[in-house]
């Protein structure tokens, strides 16, 4: 069943044992001497696990104890900029490498963490590892679990409506066919938070011109947006709406109270698109549906006569911890201390498996089969490391000043309100004015 200026050294990984969206921090101020070092998290999931790991450190540390905050993944999203370039960010800042991250080495608001997390990083997965480098240097460490998207399933509204999971896109689209006449939503879509959308356009978009399309935007290429992959990805999606394809509130339907996976658990949907967090989720809030053995996961769907290959897979390596470097030096101490002495120690690696997610270090392949539910932990460790390219999600590789242009001009797109064209002009717009 379980089927500008500085460059990041990856951003669109690609080739070779890959593995992979959340979270940033700022807090009231990386302030003065005496002031305790703080971090910011997001809610739920693996994030548990997180908070957990800081509450045994603190009871090991008193000297260096850590004040935790926790968000939803929106809200956070919109303080987390504004914390930062206040000089108000945390000690400890969450982030999606990417874009931001470069924003905020060019603007001195990370701190270089080359020397303090050698050894952290000879653990490390080395492909996820390179998301935090800029130009040779580390300034961001992966800290909790890679995060492809998959497709989740319905085992038995599958069994109910008597057809196969798609592999295919002919497949997907009969399939919708199917589950309109069966009175069951095909897909499930959180598109009240408008990065769910991101999902569909950048796997189809990489399914028809493969990772090289959406490369030329990460490099900034002239009227790149303009690629027809992109345009074919964002016609299909619009294929995809007039066809049914999702239940037709998907505008109201947000992703920060896991509302579009549990659609799929409650039988209303099918399936849906999300990131591998939402098992844990999963694992949490809807615990009779995960006893049921109903979930499953599989791979985007092929698309005939594409250039991208089938085992491309989109999303996040990790969450990565970056230190402030507005915060005193004695929270840089607490920070690095916490990086290079504490972070992946056993109990949270076995906490983070056992919860469902997959931390990006080497060799784990023993405590996977040692877990109670093996199947999805391999299903996503090996889908991460024989991916030949990973890319990362576009509102993490673009330049952040262009993300809200890019969320607001796909849900316009979803919405039918825009073509593909107008998306693709509002965008090489938006990335000229960088």
């Amino acid at each position: 069943m379980w089927e500008r200026k500085a460059r990041l050294s990856t951003a669109v990984i690609a080739a070779g044992a890959l593995l992979s969206v959340s979270a940033c921090g700022g807090g009231d101020g990386g302030g003065s001497e005496g002031e305790e070092p703080t971090a910011w998290v997001l809610n739920g999931g693996v994030w548990n696990e997180v908070e957990e790991d800081f509450e045994a450190w603190n009871e090991e540390n008193p000297d260096q104890a850590f004040a935790v905050e926790s968000f939803a993944n929106d809200i956070y999203k919109d303080r987390i900029r504004q914390a930062v370039g206040s000089g108000e960010a945390p000690t400890l800042i969450v982030g999606w490498t990417g874009g931001g991250l470069l924003e905020y080495v060019e603007g001195d608001y990370v701190t270089d963490i080359t020397e303090e997390t050698e050894e952290l990083r000879g653990r490390l997965i080395e492909s996820v590892v390179a998301n935090g480098e800029v130009d040779g240097s580390t300034y961001a460490v992966p800290m909790n679990n890679v995060q492809p998207v998959v497709m989740y399933y319905n085992q038995a509204v599958f069994d109910e409506a008597g057809i196969e999971v798609p592999t295919t896109w002919e497949e997907t689209l009969e399939a919708v066919e199917v589950f309109n006449e069966q009175g069951v939503h095909p897909f499930a879509l959180a598109g009240g938070s408008n990065w769910p959308l991101l999902m569909w356009a950048s796997y189809l978009t990489d399914r028809i011109g493969g990772p090289e399309a959406f490369q030329a935007v990460v490099e900034g290429e002239e009227d790149a947006w303009s690629h027809p992959a992109i345009i074919e990805a964002l016609e299909r999606c619009q294929e995809l709406v007039e066809a049914g394809a999702f239940d037709p509130g998907f505008a109201s339907v947000v992703a920060d109270n896991n509302e579009d996976a549990h659609l799929v658990a409650d039988g209303k949907a099918a399936m849906v698109l999300q990131g591998s967090w939402v098992y844990s989720r999963l694992l949490e809030e809807s615990p009779d549906f995960m006893e049921t053995g109903n979930l499953g996961v599989t791979t985007f769907p092929e698309i005939e006569g594409g250039e991208g290959d089938p085992a491309n897979i989109v999303g996040n390596p990790a969450n990565f911890w970056s230190v402030s470097a507005n915060a005193s030096e004695g929270e840089q101490q607490a920070a690095v201390d916490y990086l290079s002495d504490w972070l992946f120690n056993d109990e949270y690696v076995d906490g983070m498996l056992e919860t469902g997610n997959i931390p990006p270090l080497t060799g784990l392949e023993e405590k996977i089969a040692e877990t109670e539910d093996p199947e999805f932990l391999n299903f996503t460790y090996e889908t991460v490391t024989e991916a030949p390219s990973f890319q990362l999600s576009w509102d993490q590789a673009v330049d952040p000043a262009q993300v809200q242009v890019l969320l607001q001009s796909l849900s316009q797109v979803f919405r039918g309100e825009i073509t593909p064209e107008e998306f693709a002009t509002n965008m090489n717009e938006a990335q000229a004015s960088e």
